[in-house]
């Protein structure tokens, strides 16, 4: 079974230290043995939480969204960098520890008003998916 030390916890869910330690005590996701007595939380607890905390989430950027929709991969965050030429434009949204690089038309940008700040939900639609598992 998996563990994950608190501050590797707290990254993968984009949060503090100090909030993932409250939580912990809180019992809202359960303690585990990390083998060498520090505190850390068991890998099955955390990711059930996480999906109920993303479940939960509502976001400022979807208060006013639309009534339903087909894509399920949203990721609110802030646009970082637009690089627009003539015909085509380059975002990037920081979405918590996650980096999305989207490329649309510059029209599409412009009536968007796109520019590093603005608020910006990055959805994604793929029908691969790839599934990795970093070295130790």
């Amino acid at each position: 079974m998996p563990t994950f030390r608190i501050k590797e916890a707290a990254t993968l869910l984009g949060v503090s230290d100090d909030t993932m330690r409250r939580w912990v005590e809180a019992e809202r996701i359960d303690q585990a043995d990390d083998g060498s007595g520090r505190l850390a939380v068991d890998g099955a607890s955390l990711a059930r939480f996480a999906q109920e905390r993303a479940e939960g989430a509502a976001h400022p950027a979807e208060a006013s969204g639309p009534g339903g929709q087909s894509l399920r991969n949203r990721f609110p965050g802030l646009v970082t960098r637009v690089i627009k030429d003539t015909v085509m434009a380059q975002v990037e949204i920081q979405a918590g520890t996650h980096r999305f690089v989207s490329l649309l038309s510059r029209e599409a940008a412009d009536e968007l008003a796109l520019e590093p700040g603005v608020l910006a939900i990055a959805a994604v639609k793929s029908t691969n998916v790839s599934v990795e598992i970093p070295r130790p």
